[in-house]
């Protein structure tokens, strides 16, 4: 059976530090037939222009004023050849077999799935994750890697990333419109997407300061699937399925977020960070 193209989009803004790797890991797939686009996303450094100047006879590097993240995953897709997509970040990489694998648990999904990786985290934090995909609890907690492969039409359903979410969350908001789609997540057992997490990444730096106030502008962009019906729907449906936590408390973290200022609870986040699942993972690493 031929392959069917599947294309790998990789945006960045003055990030060039950790590409090489990246790109590496995609000269390294067991996947022959990869269509790899670069999205310069306005970079200015010096050193960045210079090493995306230095590979664009490789790789189809594509080139746009500033927009910002989701606005450059949009672009990639946008501009992709493939049936099917893969994001990745440019400092994260992934395991020779990822994108074989990924498309083998696409393909036990039907066609109204998407596949995402297990990870290895590194940077800041160390271990391996084990995520489950769990509707309900994907609404309250984005238990998700970005890096989903996902059809080409999947993305055009949904609408793609919504481009004013330039603060982080961006793919949460996605994979959310994705699940309300009707699509489900499946994935391959083994770890395969080698995950950096740094103080300065968005992540840290800014998305997780301001997690509630994101999560309520994810709310007020899909109301249809935050009332009470909608959620207790799914509840039913999703309680006796694998989670990361216990679906209950989300019931309760629900109550805390309605009832309290985005001050209080991004304040809580914070302190419940040093609990989360990939930070207790992390420990017991270490230890």
């Amino acid at each position: 059976m031929t392959e069917p193209k599947i294309s790998v989009i990789l945006p960045c803004y003055n990030a060039h530090a950790f590409m090489a790797k990246t790109l590496d890991s995609l000269r390294e797939q067991t996947w022959r037939n990869l269509e790899i686009i670069i999205i310069n996303d306005g970079s200015t450094e010096l050193e960045t222009l210079d090493f995306l100047s230095g590979i664009q006879d490789e790789f189809r590097v594509i080139n746009q004023e500033n927009k910002g993240l989701p606005a450059a995953r949009n672009r990639g897709f946008a501009e992709a050849s493939g049936e099917y997509i893969l994001p990745l970040d440019c400092d994260d990489w992934l395991e020779p077999t990822a994108v074989e694998e990924l498309f083998a648990a696409l393909r036990t999904g039907g066609s109204k799935s998407f596949a995402y990786p297990q990870m290895i985290l590194e940077g800041e934090l160390s271990g391996e994750t084990k995520k489950d995909f769990n509707f309900f609890e994907q609404l309250f907690l984005n238990q998700l890697p970005y890096c989903l492969l996902v059809s080409k039409s999947a993305w055009a359903e949904v609408g793609g990333y919504r481009e004013s979410m330039r603060s982080g969350y961006e793919d949460w908001d996605y994979n959310i419109r994705l699940g309300a789609a009707g699509y489900i997540g499946v994935t391959a057992s083994d770890p395969l997407l080698h995950y950096r997490v740094t103080n300065h990444g968005m992540l840290l730096s800014k998305s997780g300061k301001m997690h509630c106030s994101l999560w309520e502008d994810i709310r007020r962009n899909s109301p249809h699937l935050y009332g009470y019906k909608e959620l207790r729907r799914h509840w039913t449906h999703w309680a006796g399925k694998p989670s990361t936590y216990p679906l209950s408390i989300y019931w309760a973290w629900l109550a805390v977020c309605l009832l309290f200022p985005n001050n209080i609870t991004n304040y809580l986040v914070k302190k419940m960070r040093y609990f989360s699942a990939s930070r207790r993972v992390s420990r017991m690493h270490n230890s």
